[in-house]
């Protein structure tokens, strides 16, 4: 009757871990398929050579 429990108890652990794996790789495919919307990091060096850039093209005013 033990060895029933114990064997009973190793397939279902078995099955456990098989079924945890598998969700584990449709949980990492899942969050590839959809992107974050949030804008990518720009520091704050790359931000002061944008201004600068900025600064420095001739601006063209429109009457």
């Amino acid at each position: 009757m033990r060895d029933l429990k114990l064997r009973e108890y190793l397939i279902v652990n078995r099955r456990k871990k098989i079924v945890t794996k598998f969700q584990k790789k449709d949980k990492r495919t899942n969050a590839k398929l959809h992107k974050s919307n949030k804008p990518s990091y720009v520091s704050k060096a790359e931000r002061e050579k944008l201004a600068e850039q900025e600064n420095n093209e001739p601006q063209v005013i429109q009457e």
